[in-house]
């Protein structure tokens, strides 16, 4: 079947100022026109002008993937901007594998080519003045993990977030560092047209941060984007149709590497891109996070997905999707039973028996596993292993575990050596 417009465009990204308000605008063919905005809603330092375009650039091609999902052109056209053929490969291969849960989901051909044009005139790189590290917020345990291994040797920490002010806010001020609000307002247009015959699904989002932190740290004057993607983030979430599918596709080591070389490309070293936690397991990541973190943040973090869907103005769990039945696991081993009990309003969820299935799903003993940002099959099962000690009914959950497997096992990063190292002096 032939896609219902031929073209997508990338019409134009215009940035004024006065209002801090980057607007991004794209089209179909010459019968639909998409805008979206971003609002970088904190004072700016002085900055390089073209460092800063150049971001807005990577900005505008990844921000795209939201409307071109939405009926698959099969030309992507190109009116602004600069694409030379390193950002034209990287931006292809980041939709096309990016968009992988969007395929199965939509049980499209997993193989369908993303092509990105190059451009007559190829990118000026250009540097960057900036010091220190922005950490992401994105109000669960892992950046909390990140912030307080920094904060202890790192006195030039701000940190970031895009969205969900009103349940952000008590957390970013119990963290109480320099902090950048980002408010990213979507066309309205997608969810009439997905109500009508456009195409939904999963977009790399972790990709559009990294390329919304870039802006950040440039209208900051920090020089390292520093996120918290963990080691489970590069397990395949499924396969389909022979194809490996990973839902956390733009958190994985590969993306990072990717997107550490486009950053060198335009800025050398003068803007740096990494996860302070890859080398770490899910289940290490929950023992730093009750050693570093638990007692202060108790109150106003969340890992569950739902938390930024109620009205309320605070964080939230809803005691019934995967990342809860999965933090609570991961938790279960080092946070004493009643303090962990209280995130979920006094609810076991391991004695839930409507959540039997969905820990048989990250034990891997029934289904996929979830499409969410869950860990590995082998540290759900250690969580499990641990757990047992605690509730002996769990033994119900039969599976093997490899008697050499350690959660504590250090992996490789892609981090600056300097923060390698202070990663290993910390923890």
């Amino acid at each position: 079947m032939s896609p219902k417009y031929k073209q997508f465009i990338f019409k134009n990204y215009d940035f004024d100022a006065k209002t801090k308000v980057l607007t991004l605008t794209y089209g179909m063919d010459n019968a639909l026109t998409f805008t979206e905005t971003y609002k970088f809603d904190f004072e700016f330092v002085e900055h390089n002008a073209q460092a800063l375009d150049q971001a807005f650039q990577l900005l505008f091609y990844m921000a795209g993937v939201s409307y071109y999902k939405m009926y698959l052109p099969s030309e992507i056209v190109v009116e602004r901007g600069h694409l030379d053929k390193q950002l034209a490969d990287f931006f292809s291969k980041t939709y096309q594998r990016g968009l992988g849960e969007f395929w199965y989901v939509n049980q499209l051909d997993p193989r369908t080519p993303v092509t990105f044009p190059t451009t007559p005139d190829a990118p000026k790189p250009s540097q960057h003045a900036g010091t220190g590290q922005l950490a992401s917020v994105g109000g669960g345990k892992d950046s909390l993990v990140t912030i307080e291994i920094l904060r202890l040797t790192h006195p030039d920490l701000a940190t970031w977030s895009v969205n969900h002010r009103p349940q952000l806010t008590p957390l970013v001020e119990k963290i109480a560092l320099p902090h950048y609000w980002v408010e990213r307002t979507w066309d309205p247009q997608i969810q009439e047209l997905n109500k009508q015959d456009a195409l939904n699904g999963h977009i790399p989002i972790s990709g559009l941060f990294a390329c919304v932190g870039t802006i950040v740290a440039i209208l900051s004057g920090k020089q390292d984007v520093v996120m918290s993607n963990e080691q489970s983030a590069n397990e395949p979430t499924l396969q389909y149709q022979g194809v490996a599918i990973n839902h956390q596709y733009s958190k994985s080591q590969e993306f990072e590497q990717d997107y550490q070389a486009v950053l060198q490309h335009l800025y050398g070293d003068t803007i740096r891109y990494y996860s302070l936690l890859r080398p770490f397991s899910e289940l290490r990541i929950a023992e730093l996070f009750d050693k570093l973190a638990f007692n202060n943040y108790k109150d106003v973090f969340s890992s569950c997905n739902r938390a930024y869907i109620h009205t309320s103005n605070s964080m939230s769990w809803c005691g019934q999707c995967s990342k809860c039945a999965f933090t609570f696991l991961m938790l279960t081993p080092f946070v004493a039973q009643a303090e962990l009990e209280k995130l979920w309003s006094g609810k076991n969820l391991l004695k839930d028996p409507a959540l039997n299935h969905m820990y048989e799903r990250l034990l891997g003993l029934a289904g996929e596993k979830p499409l969410e940002c869950v860990g590995e099959v082998k540290e759900s099962r250690a969580a499990m292993t641990l757990s047992q000690t605690i509730y002996p009914h769990l033994l119900k959950y039969h599976y093997d575990l490899p008697p050499n497997y350690d959660y504590k096992t250090f992996h490789p990063s892609n981090m600056p050596d300097e923060m390698l190292r202070l990663v290993i002096s910390q923890v």
